[in-house]
């Protein structure tokens, strides 16, 4: 049995192995471990302190259970430099079978259309579900939206966030998404949003911080093409050496699948967002009005270039690295999200669910 992982911002580890069984209903235990791979290590004799502590592990266990075996073999004064514990423990797990790796998906790259801004919230539902069901195959998505909208996390507090006179005035949609994180400020063309949905087995070993930087490695890569210097902040903020330039969220679903989306902004009118959404104290303790404007650095005065260029960079990055197809979304697709919204994102009850 062979797994590999390639630890984001460090390097690939490789497990072989066999597991001796005793019987039909006996999950048997790992025998014959071999660990590999282009990272480094100081003394040699730390690799081998690491296989023995799988050598006869149940095959069974947790990729967190693996990595405590292997956490608990390493000394001090061990240098681990592109391998970790957790690492191992993930490629133990593709190594079993209980988990997949981007090579296994066959994906797909959506990009558009321009819809309602309730539909693309709509969507991340709706669109999992027929993932989940075999209707569809899993996808990255590029949103657009055809006015301006505000998406609230799932756990905020509407008034909290949302400043009523601001959004009267600019006439702007107030939706509140199924993931969690914070309020967003998007206009048509000011932002640049995907939603990624894959099978929770693809981060399975990992946790909700490891796994938020995974998901977005060919993002980091988009991005240095476009000439922004990016990385994670944890737990979900995406910042360059310029400042902040959006986030993520992320949804697990009961099915087995889960939503992962980004929101970067483009080109924010700060001012026109100050006006629609309350800082919190907490964000604007010692920052003041002017520092609360700068929070959000938009990636137009970074890269120069137009936000339908940045666009493509991001389909063709995608594209290539895993080799999807173009995928597209139908009429059927957005009468079935109509009709979500009908039922549940358009309605007081779900909008306003902590008031």
């Amino acid at each position: 049995m062979h797994g590999e992982y390639k630890v984001p911002g460090g390097k690939l580890i490789v497990v072989d192995l066999e597991v001796e069984t005793g019987g039909p209903e006996d999950p048997g235990v790992l025998r014959n471990v071999q660990i590999a791979g282009d990272f480094f290590l100081e003394p040699d004799e730390v690799l081998t302190r690491m296989t023995l502590a799988l050598e006869g592990a149940p095959a069974d266990l947790t990729a967190d259970e693996f990595s405590e075996r292997v956490q608990d073999s390493l000394l001090r004064s061990d240098v681990l430099f592109g391998i970790t514990a957790d690492g191992v423990g993930v490629a133990v797990r593709r190594a079993l079978g209980h988990a997949v790796d981007w090579s296994d998906i066959d994906f797909d790259v959506i990009y558009g259309p321009a819809i309602d801004p309730m539909l693309n919230v709509a969507m991340d539902e709706t669109l999992t579900a027929d993932v989940a069901a075999g209707r569809r195959k899993p996808f990255m998505r590029l949103w657009e939206w055809n006015s301006p909208q505000v998406v609230i996390g799932s756990f905020q507090s509407y008034a909290n966030e949302i400043n009523q006179a601001g959004v009267d005035k600019y006439g702007i949609t107030v939706s509140r998404r199924v993931t969690g994180g914070g309020a967003m400020f998007m206009e048509p063309g000011n932002c640049v949003t995907y939603s990624l949905v894959v099978p929770q087995a693809l981060v399975d070993g990992l946790s909700f911080a490891q796994s938020y930087p995974f998901l977005d490695e060919w993002t980091m890569e988009a991005l240095k093409k476009v000439g922004i210097n990016a990385h994670y902040i944890p737990l979900n903020d995406i910042s360059s050496d310029e400042g902040k330039i959006g986030g993520a969220a992320q949804k697990r679903f009961s099915n087995g699948w889960m939503v992962h989306h980004v929101t970067m902004s483009y080109d924010i009118d700060a001012e026109k967002m100050l006006e629609v959404l309350r800082i919190g104290k907490e964000k604007m303790k010692d920052k003041g009005h002017r520092s609360a404007v700068k929070r959000v650095d938009p990636m137009r005065s970074q890269t120069q270039l137009p936000r339908e260029e940045i666009l493509k960079v991001f389909h063709d990055t995608f594209q290539q690295k895993y080799n999807a197809t173009e995928g597209e979304i139908t009429e059927h697709d957005l009468q079935v999200a109509q009709q979500r919204c009908d039922e549940k994102f358009s309605t007081p009850e779900w909008t306003y669910r902590l008031p």
